[in-house]
């Protein structure tokens, strides 16, 4: 048997692969440590493929020996489904009223077992084939449900409706939790801070939720500077920035790095 196989390295390679860009971060598992950490920019006149190569060139601890690869494929293109009302034959059905499909897309979900959810969703083939010739084995999930996941983890015995908001550059997530519950889950284009106020209104309306006495968490690309805390500070009274202390503590990460890379770090 070759022992340079079967031997644990306790390093793990996580990476988060959306369309305009891409995060990766080196875990020692042994000593729970972040070893490295770095966000790459993707050109979006070049295709995906290049820029992952170039990444990949620029970026050596891609190309290290890894126990365990985990990659996130960073997209919108999901939609949650109770356990119940799931059949694993008809994964395009669950996608079609929310997410523009095509005969020819690949479906895959990602079972979440601990709350009896699936989530579907259309995984990026052209990276999953670009990553297959680097490593050969890993696992991949929607990035969603690494954030929902979380997010109800966080929620046990809260017996009031919390709403979370994830922030980046040109979209949004709000998640709706109580007590290990998911209530609701979408996912918004935005271009200005008003979009994400009209979006997030109208989804609390639609919830009885009210601006006055629900309280409303901010993860993502954001802090307190950020227009979009600003204009939503002036019409929900509970809005704060989610707490990240336990996840700055584990990792040894700032607050503003542990909100933009919550799902990162969380992997």
């Amino acid at each position: 048997m070759n022992e340079t196989i079967t031997a644990k390295n306790y390093k793990k390679l996580t990476l988060q692969i959306a369309q305009n860009g891409m995060s990766f971060c080196c875990f020692d598992t042994l000593n729970w440590e972040v070893t490295s950490f770095k966000s790459v920019a993707f050109s979006k006149y070049s295709p995906i493929e290049e820029e992952l190569w170039k990444a990949f060139v620029n970026h050596p601890q891609l190309t290290r020996p890894y126990d365990e690869i985990v990659v996130l494929h960073d997209n919108s293109f999901n939609t949650f489904v109770p356990g119940a009302l799931f059949d694993e034959n008809f994964l395009g059905s669950y996608l079609q009223y929310n997410t523009k499909v095509f005969e020819t897309d690949f479906f895959a979900f990602d079972a979440i077992g601990s709350y009896e959810l699936n989530n579907v969703y259309v995984p990026l083939m052209n990276v999953n084939n670009f990553l297959i010739d680097q490593f050969g084995v890993f696992d991949y999930k929607n990035v969603n449900s690494v954030l929902v996941t979380s997010l109800l983890d966080a929620s046990r015995n809260i017996d009031e409706k919390q709403v979370f908001v994830h922030v980046k550059e040109t979209h949004f997530e709000i998640v709706v939790v109580r007590n290990q519950q998911l209530l609701l889950f979408n996912s918004f284009e935005y271009k200005t801070p008003e979009d994400i106020l009209y979006y997030l209104l109208f989804t609390m309306e639609q919830l009885f939720l009210n601006p006055e006495t629900a309280r409303v968490q901010l993860i993502g690309k954001i802090d307190e500077s950020h227009p979009c805390f600003h204009l939503a500070y002036t019409y929900i009274r509970h809005l704060a920035l989610y707490d990240t202390s336990a996840l700055q503590e584990k990792w040894g990460k700032t607050q503003q790095e542990a909100l933009e890379h919550f799902i990162l770090f969380n992997s």
